[in-house]
């Protein structure tokens, strides 16, 4: 019993530190790869606390390779959107200017009642209010309203106002995303002359962000080109 209690105290104590060393991230948050482990990792711990014939290195040894592994995705997404996007995946537009995209839906294996149920979770009861639903590589669904059903809405104050635009990502890590700027109809060179007003170039950008309401977020990479 003493030495079940011993081996139980190492293994949370390592499963412990090394949860904790992937990040604080909430399950809900979490990328599908950073599940898969944690649910390994979880399989992997509970055999050696309760076989006290199978040595504990057999538990620990592996429980490291795990965490070998998420270093190395963690890294890998970092480094490469492209693969990034194959871990991970990419956020799917499910409702786009108020419409449902009934094509994302299906790919997505969602359900229009599943739909509904996530967006009464985000505090949305009627579809009609939603001007983008947007479903993001954790699972969960993020919301923009019409501009119109705001909190404080300016339908309550009879004022008159331009329609929700979505944010887009022009260049992350150094990387233009040429996806996006066909989105917007513009190129490169317009890309270019716009990031130069921030007084740098495309590759030293760590964010350029093209928000809604048609300003620029910024922000430099203070770490070497990627």
């Amino acid at each position: 019993m003493i030495l079940i209690f011993v081996r139980t105290i190492i293994i949370y104590v390592l499963v412990l530190c090394v949860m904790r060393f992937m990040g604080k991230r909430e399950i809900g948050q979490m990328q599908p790869f950073e599940l898969v482990i944690s649910i390994m990792i979880a399989d992997l711990a509970s055999t050696p606390m309760t076989e006290v014939g199978i040595p504990i290195l057999y538990g620990i040894i592996p429980i490291f390779g795990m965490l070998f592994m998420h270093i190395v995705i963690s890294v890998i997404n970092i480094k490469s959107i492209r693969m990034r996007e194959i871990i991970c995946g990419k956020p799917r537009i499910l409702i786009n200017k108020g419409k449902i995209d009934e094509r994302a839906l299906i790919k997505e294996n969602f359900t229009i009642n599943e739909l509904q149920e996530r967006l009464r979770v985000n505090d949305v009861n009627n579809i009609s209010d939603v001007e983008y639903a947007i479903l993001e590589t954790s699972g969960q669904i993020s919301v923009i309203l019409k501009s119109e059903k705001s909190p404080v809405t300016c339908e309550d104050l009879n004022l008159e106002v331009d329609k929700t635009k979505i944010s887009y990502d022009l260049i992350l890590d150094g990387r233009i995303m040429n996806d996006n700027l066909k989105k917007i109809e513009k190129d490169q060179k317009w890309l270019e002359k716009e990031i130069a007003k921030f007084d740098m170039l495309p590759t030293e950008a760590l964010i350029f962000v093209l928000n809604g309401d048609g300003t620029y977020f910024c922000q430099r990479k203070i770490r070497g080109k990627v």
